[in-house]
């Protein structure tokens, strides 16, 4: 089999991101060595100067960044664009507002280019990831020391307990290209929060998993008009529900994986079903309150096993409380979360 003509892709939606698509870019590009990395930017329909500065960069660095328009698609047509186009032997996603650490990334291409020089490359490599919020001076890191042995390689049944809010979000993912498209996974069109399904939909396609514990990935939130802003996800709690209905459908009965995937996407799939429940009763509107109900009776319907055993999670069970009473408790402490995270 041919070698893949770059070691990475990074793939970054960009859509009226002029403004961040320079700081982006510029990180992915500060390794010693760019000679085996892709940074291709796919410009999403914008309707600022994000094509041109994504054509500039382009001509700034021919053989590494690669500019490529379509019509607008949302986030995750974009992605899927970008996945599609990737030379790379691994790709990751980029967010257009987000950035990566210099250090870490000398770290995450040494650790790649050993693997893809080797006879039995890695299929997935998980890294920390910083929640890099406006005006807060304290960042909030998120790691997986508790859950893997860094630097090894892994199987399912090597990791260890996630904690009660603790996943592997997108930001943190570098997928072998090859596991991604063998998934069969496209993402929904103008969609948001697609993210999850991401980093769901091709974990039975994973069979070698390596953790880095450094900081890789910077998330920028925080920003005006953000998609993970309260009051945004409040108004889109029926694309949560699309992207909830996508995660059951992915998830794969108990048996037929290792265990240790199955109880990691169980914990998964019940955390944004939380987060979907969260914002339905955020939203105080009866109508999502029945919308609720009716995402847990799709879960039930669907699989009767798989609900079960989302619906015995803690957290499943905590944002199941019953009547006002319940939805009060649930409120504040979504405000309690949010003040010492960080997380939006």
């Amino acid at each position: 089999m041919a070698q893949p003509a770059k070691t990475i892709t990074f793939v970054i939606p960009a859509y009226n991101m002029q403004s961040y698509l320079e700081r982006c870019v510029s990180s992915l590009l500060a390794a010693r060595d760019t000679s085996d990395i892709e940074v291709l930017i796919v410009d999403d329909g914008s309707k600022d100067g994000t094509l041109a500065h994504a054509q500039e960069l382009e001509h700034r660095h021919p053989g590494i960044v690669r500019a490529i328009h379509q019509e607008n698609k949302g986030h995750g047509g974009a992605v899927n664009t970008g996945i599609a186009a990737a030379c790379g032997a691994y790709v990751k996603v980029v967010d257009a507002d987000d950035w990566v650490g210099p250090e870490s990334l000398e770290l995450v291409m040494a650790t790649l280019r050993a693997e893809v020089g080797g006879d039995d490359p890695i299929d997935m490599l998980v890294t920390n990831y910083v929640y890099d919020k406006v005006d807060k001076r304290t960042k909030h890191v998120v790691n997986f020391r508790h859950a893997m042995k860094a630097g090894e390689r892994l199987g399912w049944d090597d990791l260890g307990h996630f904690g009660l809010a603790e996943y592997i979000l997108m930001h943190a993912l570098v997928f072998r290209t090859e596991v991604v498209r063998a998934s069969g996974m496209q993402l929904p069109e103008h969609t948001f929060y697609v993210d999850f399904i991401y980093a769901y939909q091709p974990f039975p396609w994973v069979k070698t998993i390596k953790y880095l514990d450094t900081p890789f990935y910077h998330y920028f939130i925080g920003r005006e008009g953000q998609s993970v802003q309260t009051q945004v996800m409040v108004k889109r709690v029926d694309q949560l529900r699309l992207v909830n209905q996508r995660m059951v459908e992915a998830t794969p009965e108990r048996g037929t994986v290792p265990d240790g995937l199955y109880r990691y996407m169980i914990h998964f799939l019940a955390i944004e079903s939380s987060v979907a429940s969260v914002f339905m009763i955020l939203s105080r509107d009866p109508a999502n309150y029945a919308k609720k109900r009716q995402m847990w009776a799709d879960i039930e319907a669907y699989s009767p096993s798989i609900y079960h055993d989302v619906r015995k999670r803690p957290m499943s069970v905590a944002l199941n409380l019953p009547g006002s009473a319940g939805r009060f408790i649930i409120r504040h402490g979504y405000t309690v979360a949010k003040y010492f995270i960080g997380f939006n």
